[in-house]
């Protein structure tokens, strides 16, 4: 209701206008209580053209074109069917803000032709008509570019919250390169090198025994040195190509998440069904990254909502959805962003599929299927 409010003060304001512009123009008819009704719808009608733009869009035109055809209070009936196009256009309804801008121009031209005196020439009809197509032209054209940097906007705003979002998996992966470097870097150094002293201690001491004497016992500590340290090699190596459990993000962590994403202020309920297997790291870590793509989406875009995550782990497929009560709308047309669009390459690269929509009611729902049984 808050953000209602000054929709609503700016429809009291240009009804208060408009009957003060009526009571001081010396061609205006007398205000009547139908005329002051019509110019309480408009307000009112302004008042909801955040939550119902094209409704309030019609009830401004029709309001404002019968003060107009009543009273004749001037170009001041048109202020309110300007802001109320505008906002139709700036909110996507550009064929709405068009007729509306249509209907009231030609019911205005058609008034002043109508009751226009047979001395008054045409082009003070013809100047007054073509100053409010500018205007409601202007209106149309702000809208609409005003729509378009709210997407750029919010675009920007999406791609830096994804960048945000991704850090955590962009820093494991540079450690993880780096960890594999340095396994290089190990093996080609120290492992070429332990080995010659390896064998050379091997064949030293086997040459000993050969010829019938005792091998030093320098010569088998080195012997035994070595050995033990290539298996200490090898074991480092091991744990440096392959990150350890603590390093993964997978679905073992999911309530991890919805612990954070309560903890920003949406409710989240998780319910898990079947055996969980052993699943492939990828797809492990895909059905993750997708719960938190949606949680995400859910804090940002469904408004006060509670999301429900189900984990549903079968012999042949594993799915994930996240479903919430949100603000969402069947007839509500949905545009992808970047995360949309990110969950769905990344689900398609495994094999999977990615539904993600408005249900019934209202509300948004995103669900993943990984196979787990064919060729991945």
């Amino acid at each position: 209701m808050r953000r209602d409010l000054p929709y609503a003060l700016g429809g009291l304001a240009l009804g208060v206008l408009l009957l003060g512009n009526a009571a001081l123009t010396p061609d205006a008819a007398t205000v009547e209580v139908l005329d002051v009704a019509l110019v309480l719808a408009m307000a009112v009608a302004l008042a909801a053209c955040r939550r119902y733009p094209v409704v309030a869009l019609g009830v401004v035109t029709v309001a404002m074109l019968a003060v107009h055809l009543r009273v004749h209070p001037g170009v001041s009936a048109a202020f309110p069917v300007l802001g109320a196009v505008y906002l139709a256009a700036w909110q996507g309804h550009r064929s709405a803000a068009v007729l509306a801008s249509v209907v009231f121009l030609g019911g205005f031209l058609a008034r002043d032709v109508s009751v226009a005196p047979p001395g008054q020439p045409g082009q003070v009809i013809l100047e007054r008509t073509a100053l409010l197509f500018g205007w409601f032209v202007a209106a149309n054209v702000a809208g609409l570019v005003g729509r378009q940097r709210r997407a750029y906007l919010e675009q920007v705003e999406q791609r830096a919250v994804e960048a945000e979002r991704t850090r955590e998996e962009m820093a494991l992966r540079r450690a993880g390169e780096e960890r594999l470097r340095i396994a290089r870097d190990l093996h080609d150094s120290l492992t070429h090198s332990i080995s010659v002293i390896k064998v050379q201690a091997g064949i030293a001491v086997h040459l000993a025994r050969k010829h019938g004497e005792a091998p030093s016992a320098a010569l088998l500590a080195i012997q035994e040195a070595s050995g033990a340290a290539m298996r200490e090699l090898r074991t480092t190596l091991d744990v440096l190509r392959a990150p350890t459990d603590a390093d993964r993000v997978g679905l073992a962590r999911v309530d991890e998440l919805a612990q954070r994403t309560r903890a920003v202020g949406v409710p989240v309920q998780v319910t898990v069904t079947g055996q969980r297997g052993d699943l492939p790291d990828e797809v492990d870590q895909a059905g993750y990254r997708v719960i938190q793509e949606a949680l995400t989406n859910v804090a940002r875009h469904a408004g006060p909502a509670t999301a429900h995550i189900q984990v549903e782990y079968a012999p042949a497929g594993l799915t994930v959805a996240v479903t919430d009560d949100g603000r969402a709308s069947p007839g509500q047309p949905l545009t992808p962003g970047v995360g949309l669009r990110g969950m769905r390459e990344r689900v398609s690269a495994l094999g999977g599929t990615l539904r993600a929509g408005a249900h019934d009611d209202h509300g948004f729902t995103v669900r993943a299927t990984f196979p787990l049984d064919g060729p991945r």
